[in-house]
C-alpha cells in the first residue's frame, strides 16, 4: 500500500502579481524565506526554466536532507512545478500565483510517496509539513510587504 503524502496551503500577499512571482519563483530566493532550506546551488545557469536543476539542502524533522529539483513545468506568473525522485521522499513542489483585487494570491503545495521507512510516518510528515509550509508562506508574506 503507497501513502501518498498531499498538502497545499495558500496565503495573500499585498504585492502585485509579477512582483510576487518573480520572487518565489527564484529557487535561489529560497533560503531567504523557507525555513529548512539551508541552501540552493544551481547545476544549471539561472535564470529558472524548464530543465533547470538545483541542488537543495534543508532539515527537516531533525534530519539533513540533499537533493536535488529539476523544473518540470513552468508558466511564467502563473505555475512553477519542481521534482526530485533522490532520498526518502520523492516529491513534486508546485507554486501557484493569481492575482486579486488585493495582490496576490499564492499556493504553495507538495505532493509524494515517502519510501521505506518514512512511509509508516506519511500522516506525521503531513501534519510537519503543513506547519512548515503555512510559516514559510507567512515569512514570504512578510518579506514581500515589508512587515
Amino acid at each position: 500500500m503507497s501513502h501518498r503524502v498531499d498538502v497545499c496551503v495558500e496565503t495573500r500577499i499585498r504585492r502585485p502579481l509579477a512582483e510576487v512571482a518573480a520572487y518565489a519563483g527564484d529557487p535561489g530566493n529560497a533560503p531567504r524565506w523557507y525555513a529548512n532550506i539551508k541552501q540552493v546551488e544551481w547545476r544549471t545557469p539561472p535564470p529558472v526554466s524548464v530543465g533547470s536543476r538545483m541542488d537543495f539542502v534543508a532539515t527537516f524533522l531533525g534530519r539533513r536532507l540533499s537533493y536535488t529539483y529539476e523544473v518540470t513545468e513552468l508558466v511564467p506568473g502563473e505555475r512553477l512545478v519542481m521534482e526530485t525522485a533522490q532520498g526518502p521522499f520523492p516529491m513534486r513542489t508546485t507554486y501557484t500565483w493569481t492575482a486579486d483585487a488585493d495582490g496576490t494570491v499564492m499556493a504553495l503545495r507538495n505532493d509524494g510517496r515517502p519510501a521505506g521507512f518514512s512511509r509508516a510516518l506519511a500522516p506525521v510528515l503531513e501534519i510537519a509539513m503543513r506547519r512548515a509550509m503555512t510559516k514559510d508562506l507567512a515569512a514570504l508574506r512578510r518579506i514581500l510587504e515589508g512587515t
